[in-house]
């Protein structure tokens, strides 16, 4: 998809309501990161910025990527709320542009949740994320498994959709340590009813 429709598409998304997402943090990323020591961390698609700030509560110095500027505003108003601003860093750029000014092996956490792309673009995105992480570091990719398009909820297209196995095929066993790799059950609300959904969750560890 061209980034430029990207963005606009993303744009046009968050103007169609006052909030998008619940507000809170990804639970995975909770359940991932809350043993962790405190460090730097890269926010990848970071939305309204929920993830960002819960991190930034925790001690960590966030870099939030987002498309979207409308995402992005948004998400600086609820880290002022919050009294973190002054520890994330917000920046608004195409996840995988080759002029996305990133630095290799600067982060000590590099997440993604839900970062649904198809599969040329999340391979790249993958192996972008992956030369992020510092040695000792951490990758946590979280996607809507394959598995979701059983339930009934809306889900982007098919080929949207991946494995953590996905995941762990762009990452060279040699330089990472595969901690999790697994598909993850959780409950959402469609229509009144209880649904299970399931997620892709991959965590690695850089080993140099």
């Amino acid at each position: 998809m061209n980034s430029d429709i990207d963005e606009k598409l993303w744009d046009e998304r968050y103007r169609s309501a006052p909030l998008i997402w619940s507000g809170e943090p990804n639970e995975q990323l909770v359940a991932e990161v809350s043993p962790l020591t405190p460090g730097t961390a890269l926010d990848v698609g970071c939305g309204e910025g929920a993830d960002a700030i819960w991190l930034a509560e925790r001690g960590w110095r966030v870099t939030a990527v987002d498309i979207s500027s409308v995402a992005l505003e948004r998400a600086k108003t609820a880290a002022a709320a919050r009294d973190v601003t002054q520890r994330i860093a917000w920046l608004h750029a195409d996840l995988i542009a080759p002029s996305w000014p990133l630095a290799d092996a600067s982060y000590d956490l590099v997440s993604a949740f839900f970062v649904q792309q198809t599969k040329e673009r999340r391979e790249k995105l993958f192996r972008v994320m992956a030369s992020a992480v510092k040695p000792g570091g951490t990758l946590l990719v979280v996607g809507h498994h394959p598995d979701d398009l059983k339930t009934g909820v809306r889900r982007p297209p098919a080929e949207m959709l991946y494995t953590s196995d996905e995941v762990a095929a762009v990452l060279d066993s040699q330089d990472w340590e595969i901690e999790i790799n697994t598909v993850r059950e959780r409950t959402v609300e469609k229509d009144g009813a209880t649904v299970t959904v399931y997620d892709a969750v991959l965590r690695a560890r850089r080993l140099r």
